[in-house]
């Protein structure tokens, strides 16, 4: 187990568009300041690195750039102007908790070089030392593949393995996995515990967030990245108040998949 600084837990948190939104077409301040509270009770225990979608809705509720929606430059123009704003919200809802943030923008092509990568970690190492919440976006400027796939999702699992995290966090729009796809079932049901990432395709709907370009079976190719790596993943619904501590408690549905 990869531990802290005065031995506390590692937790990569994943924080979906979904989530920011709370299903919306809005970032919720309400939701990030849930997300503060909750890491400001868990402070003593466990120490957080954030990695954040939301840029491109945040952006959507200040500007209407000329072009095509769904044309990737036009996101890649819309997450650049996002992601300021994005970080002021967050740096100020965390501010009032006396919470300190600190913004990394990473891409694929940082994670592959092994020298960009070792400053990488050791930038979060001294960020996370110094009692400073790094919150990780992909350079979106550079970088198109989370935004047409992936949501951050795999930049979260890569990131996990990269800081050697304990523990993945996604925060998604379900309560997990579920055994059957619930836009066909109504019986489905949470998947608790999974360890063969196989066993559980059946049950994933093709069911994205509005604004999220992530949904179900992009979670799961980033679980099996942490999988791979020694690194347990919680899939946990966000849109829940406290939804994290919740987990911890045993007090909600969620899957845990183990490495």
């Amino acid at each position: 187990m990869a531990m802290g600084k005065y031995d506390k837990k590692r937790i990569v948190l994943k924080i979906g568009t979904g989530t920011l939104t709370r299903g919306t077409d809005k970032i919720s301040r309400g939701k990030i300041e849930d997300i503060g509270r909750q890491i400001y009770a868990l402070r003593n225990d466990y120490e957080f690195i954030v990695v954040s979608s939301g840029a491109i809705a945040v952006a959507k509720q200040f500007v209407n750039i000329e072009g095509n929606g769904q044309e990737i430059t036009v996101k890649q123009a819309l997450a650049s102007i996002g992601q300021p704003h994005l970080m002021r919200i967050i740096q100020e809802s965390f501010r009032e908790l006396s919470l300190l943030t600190a913004q990394c923008l990473i891409s694929y092509m940082d994670i592959e070089r092994e020298e960009s990568r070792k400053n990488i970690v050791n930038t979060i190492n001294v960020l996370v030392e110094n009692n400073y919440i790094p919150i990780i976006n992909e350079n979106d400027t550079v970088a198109t593949e989370e935004i047409q796939f992936g949501d951050n999702d795999k930049l979260a699992a890569l990131t996990a393995k990269l800081v050697k995290a304990d523990l993945l966090v996604m925060a998604t729009n379900t309560y997990g996995l579920y055994d059957k796809d619930p836009s066909k079932h109504a019986d489905y049901q949470t998947v608790l515990d999974v360890s063969d990432l196989n066993t559980v395709l059946g049950g994933i709907g093709e069911n994205k967030s509005a604004q999220g370009s992530g949904g179900m079976r992009s979670k799961i190719e980033a679980a099996s990245i942490a999988q791979a790596a020694g690194i347990e993943t919680w899939l946990v619904n966000g849109l829940d108040e406290d939804f994290l501590l919740k987990a911890m408690r045993g007090e909600v549905d969620y899957t845990k998949i183990t490495p």
